[in-house]
């Protein structure tokens, strides 16, 4: 089964919009994907390292066309709960989150 997984695994994104299935573009990108989901199936993306939310979005940006399937003979790797929250290093969210923690500091 892991053999499997190496060889043609694909990462299911959940987002408010719906399920994206992206496939790693190498080896080391579905080995890697393969460490990190080695403990659990689903994994929110809060709790995922700068590097493997970085991986994320690089796969997003890459395939600009998705299924809304998991495609065909293709084992899950694992699935990253996204829930509408931005990746980490997105520009709205920095933009947003040090004014909302003063204004919250003030009113305290």
């Amino acid at each position: 089964m892991w053999l499997e997984k190496l060889s043609n695994g694909v990462v299911k994104l959940v987002t408010p919009v719906g399920a994206r299935y992206l496939r790693p573009a190498t080896f080391w990108q579905r080995l890697y994907l393969f460490w990190v989901f080695r403990h659990f199936a689903n994994l929110p993306q809060v709790v995922l390292s700068r590097r493997t939310q970085n991986l994320i979005r690089e796969l997003c940006a890459q395939q600009s066309s998705y299924s809304d399937c998991l495609p065909q003979d293709a084992p899950l790797l694992g699935t990253v709960e996204r829930l509408g929250q931005p990746l980490v290093g997105d520009v709205a969210a920095q933009e947003k989150g040090p004014v909302a923690a003063a204004a919250f500091s003030r009113r305290t």
